[in-house]
């Protein structure tokens, strides 16, 4: 078994040595801030120590045709969008994280993905940066498709480590790292309702879609439409705000209490205006945060069949809100559902590789709270207190020119190449 792989945390703080396959698999959830389901995962290593640095997640692709194409797409995109930011990787670590299919075993589900780790391998060698280790995790244990001593690396794979029992686990407690469940328990409360209540929330979009269409049409209703989503949307993130605490596991059950269908129906398609969706996007630090990200959940739930695609402009802002208070890993779900529902989507694109190349999103906050401030007529006040971006991993800050202050145009200033969460071709921007 190789034991060449060292991972820092903050470079300033903390140093953590992982050695081998084992504390490589125990230390993925951390990495990511959840446990990646039917996923692969690359990590880029920095320097003789391995030093972790970006990293991108996608859905393994059902079909494997499609493995060969979408294993150059991410070793190209970790790549070179490493190099844009001045860090060619010196080596690549792979995960590929699925559950055993029904009546296959872990090693069956690992055999049956060798060639996708094949196909990565030879992408990454292709462009001259070695993959240090491969490795598998499905059903509770790992295997690793570059060590060929059996002895340590055994056909029947070694089990997972107790979670909370290894060095990383410490060591991410002692940093306040959480993990917060699966990748699916994270993607099921922005996810569209499928109880009886979605057939009661499909007739409410059907109706405020007929009464609203007409008006859109007309600028001067248009603005009307633009005005009457944003009054309403101040009123339900008050209603959020008063509303008794909930225990966590009930929290979307009583936010979705509160919101009645057709007050959601009239939010959703007006914030598909996208003047609309960027003033709404400016509720994104202080109190008016954790209100307006409860509200973007709950009318992402709301947008049932045959409305999916209009949940783009809602998780778009669940994205925004989440990265923009600091919580990095709940973005990249928010963002990569929008782009599973609307890959052309081009806020939601753009935010989602800022927020994985580890960029500030200070620049955009700054931009939001100038045209607001513009727009009412308010002076700008020292910023002394903003809220920081807690990052579980050192990054480099970059200065960007003036231009555009328009929110999509500020990100766009900062994008260098990451990993689109969609494989599917891209449709002109919003």
């Amino acid at each position: 078994m190789n034991q060449h792989h060292e991972s820092t945390g903050p470079v300033d703080e903390q140093q953590i040595t992982l050695r081998g396959p084992a504390e490589l698999a125990d230390a993925l959830p951390y990495l990511m801030g959840f446990h990646p389901n039917d996923s692969v995962v690359m990590v880029a290593l920095h320097g003789g120590r391995g030093r972790f640095g970006g990293r991108l997640r996608l859905g393994i692709p059902q079909s494997p045709q499609e493995w060969a194409s979408v294993a150059e797409q991410l070793a190209e995109c970790l790549i070179k969008g490493s190099e844009r930011r001045g860090e060619r990787p010196d080596a690549i670590v792979i995960f590929l994280c699925q559950d055993p299919a029904q009546g296959e075993s872990g090693s069956q589900t690992m055999e049956r993905l060798r060639p996708l780790a094949q196909r990565l391998r030879m992408a990454c060698g292709a462009l001259d940066v070695p993959v240090l280790e491969a490795l598998c995790i499905a059903g509770g244990r790992y295997w690793s498709y570059c060590c060929p001593d059996k002895r340590c690396c055994p056909a029947e794979g070694n089990q997972m480590a107790l979670p909370g029992t290894s060095v990383m686990a410490a060591a991410a407690a002692y940093a306040g790292i959480q993990v917060r469940g699966t990748l699916r328990e994270m993607e099921a409360r922005l996810e569209p309702l499928n109880t009886e209540a979605a057939a009661d929330q499909q007739r409410a979009l059907d109706s405020a879609g007929a009464d609203l269409l007409p008006k859109i049409l007309d600028e001067a209703g248009r603005k009307d439409v633009a005005r009457e989503t944003l009054g309403l949307a101040r009123r339900l993130l008050k209603r959020l705000r008063e509303a008794p605490a909930a225990a966590p596991s009930a929290s979307d059950i009583n936010d979705d209490r509160v919101i009645s269908n057709d007050e959601a129906a009239a939010v959703i398609l007006g914030l598909q205006d996208r003047e609309t969706r960027d003033k709404a996007a400016e509720w994104m630090e202080g109190p008016e945060a954790d209100s307006a990200l409860r509200l973007w959940r709950a009318l992402s739930r709301r947008c049932v069949a045959p409305y999916e695609e209009h949940a783009a402009a809602p998780l778009t802002l669940a994205g925004w809100v989440s990265w923009s208070t600091g919580d990095e890993p709940g973005a990249r779900v928010a963002l990569g559902l929008a782009l599973r529902v609307d890959p052309g989507y081009t806020f939601a694109q753009l935010l989602h590789e800022a927020c994985n190349q580890g960029l500030d999103p200070e620049t955009l906050r700054r931009c939001l709270r100038g045209e607001r401030n513009v727009r009412t007529g308010r002076r700008p006040r020292p910023d002394r207190t903003r809220p920081r971006t807690v990052r579980p991993t050192a990054t480099r800050r970059r200065k960007t020119s003036s231009g555009s202050t328009r929110p999509e145009a500020v990100v766009a200033r900062r994008r260098s190449g990451q990993v689109s969460p969609s494989r599917r071709g891209s449709r002109s921007g919003r």
